[in-house]
């Protein structure tokens, strides 16, 4: 199933600069396992300003269809076709 996924807050220079992805998952997805394909497949440098364990680091906002993920079962929140996941760095140098 297609999930479109976005990156902003500086989160796209960790994605070759992509600020929209449109992926292809399995229907029984949830957030935890986006994270990882996303970090297997298109993270291109330094995982740690985006993952922590195995879920986003501290300070990284996650939206599912303009809701925040934590109203949703954070991680363990099912994807379903056609979501918008948006990842949203706050943190900013100065």
């Amino acid at each position: 199933m297609k999930v479109k996924v976005e990156f902003s807050g500086g989160l796209e220079l960790l994605f070759d600069k992509a600020t929209r992805l449109t992926v292809d998952v399995d229907e029984k997805t949830t957030i935890k396992d986006l994270i990882a394909y996303l970090k297997q497949n298109h993270l291109k440098e330094k995982p740690e300003l985006f993952m922590s364990g195995d879920s986003v680091r501290p300070g990284i906002l996650v939206l599912v269809n303009d809701v925040d993920w934590e109203l949703l079962d954070g991680a363990d929140y099912k994807v379903e076709p056609n979501d918008n996941v948006v990842f949203i760095s706050t943190l900013h140098g100065g």
